[in-house]
């Protein structure tokens, strides 16, 4: 009973690691809700190869809304979850 409430516990703190985490470490990259921040990591991953749906385009999608999508929050989770398992 145990093993489960550690394999629980893993998955709600890797989820709320990967929800405040990573819009915390994007915004500090530079991307920003306003757009990319001059003079920034993110400024210079911008140049011609730069396309949509790209990686610059996804980061700069979670730096203006400020949150990463329910999906990435469970596998955030489940793999927090696994981690836990097998270091058990």
């Amino acid at each position: 009973m145990n093993t489960i409430f550690q394999i629980g516990g893993a998955v709600i703190l890797g989820a709320g690691a990967i929800a405040y985490g990573v819009p915390a470490a994007v915004g500090a990259l530079g991307f920003k809700a306003a757009g990319i921040a001059a003079g920034t990591t993110a400024a210079s991953m911008m140049g011609a190869s730069t396309t949509a749906g790209g990686l610059v385009a996804t980061l700069q999608s979670i730096g203006a809304v400020g949150a990463v999508s329910k999906a990435a929050v469970a596998a955030g989770g489940a793999v927090a979850g696994g981690i836990a398992a097998l270091l058990k």
